[in-house]
C-alpha cells in the first residue's frame, strides 16, 4: 500500500495538469477565432435611389429636354468607404466610376468618372449631394444631384461611413429657385447651365457584399 499511493498521486497529478493544458488550449483557440471576426468584418454596400419627375426649369433653356420627364437617379457606395474630406457637420465620399446612373425618360446613363457623394447634416434638412460626369447623345455634360431629406434622417455616423437614412422611402420636394432648398437636379453642357426642379421620393437599402472564399493556399 504504501508504494501504491504515490504512483496514484502522480496519475492524478498528470491528468489535472493536461485538462488545464487543454482548457488553455481552448480558450487561446477561441480567442484567436474572436480576433479574426474582429478584423474581419462582414461589409455592406448601401444603395440610395431617388425617383419622380424633372421639373420645373428653374435655370437656363433646358437644352437636352429634361423638363416633364420621369427621372431617376441611383448611387451605390460601400459602408466601410471614409470620407476624402469633412467639416463638424458634413463629410465627401469619393466613390468610382459607374456607382451612380441616372435615367431621364427613356435614356439611360452611368457615371463614367469617379463622382463626389456629399452629405451634410442641418436643423432644416440633411442634404445629399451627387456630382459626376456622364455623356448624353455624344455630349458631355456635369451632373449636379440635390436632394433634401428630412432633418435627422440621418445620424452623425454618416459623417464616418456612408449609412442608412430613416424613414425609407420618404416623400421629396422640388427647389423653387436654382438656389434655394429642395430637390433639383442640375446640368452643364457647352458651358451653359440648366437647373431642373425635382420631385418624388428618395429611398435606400444596405446589401451584404458576396464573400469570395478563401484561396487555399496547398494548391
Amino acid at each position: 500500500m504504501s508504494s501504491f499511493l504515490p504512483i496514484r498521486s502522480k496519475t492524478v497529478r498528470t491528468s489535472v495538469l493536461n485538462l488545464v493544458a487543454l482548457l488553455v488550449l481552448g480558450c487561446a483557440t477561441w480567442a484567436q477565432s474572436t480576433e479574426f471576426a474582429t478584423v474581419n468584418p462582414v461589409t455592406h454596400t448601401l444603395t440610395i435611389t431617388i425617383k419622380g419627375t424633372l421639373g420645373p426649369v428653374l435655370e437656363g433653356t433646358d437644352p437636352l429636354g429634361g423638363d416633364g420627364q420621369s427621372g431617376v437617379v441611383t448611387v451605390m457606395a460601400s459602408e466601410s468607404l471614409s470620407p476624402v474630406k469633412h467639416t463638424i457637420n458634413s463629410a465627401t465620399y469619393s466613390i468610382p466610376a459607374g456607382a451612380i446612373t441616372l435615367t431621364v425618360g427613356s435614356k439611360k446613363f452611368k457615371s463614367q468618372n469617379p463622382s463626389n457623394m456629399i452629405v451634410r447634416l442641418t436643423n432644416s434638412a440633411d442634404t445629399l449631394t451627387l456630382i459626376t460626369s456622364v455623356t448624353v447623345s455624344g455630349i458631355n455634360a456635369t451632373i449636379t444631384d440635390t436632394t433634401f431629406l428630412k432633418a435627422g434622417s440621418w445620424t452623425t455616423a454618416v459623417l464616418k461611413h456612408p449609412t442608412l437614412f430613416k424613414p425609407t422611402p420618404q416623400k421629396v420636394t422640388s427647389a423653387v429657385t436654382a438656389n434655394g432648398p429642395g430637390c433639383k437636379l442640375k446640368y452643364v453642357v457647352f458651358g451653359g447651365t440648366t437647373v431642373l426642379g425635382f420631385n418624388g421620393t428618395a429611398s435606400n437599402s444596405s446589401t451584404v457584399d458576396p464573400v469570395l472564399p478563401d484561396e487555399d493556399v496547398d494548391q
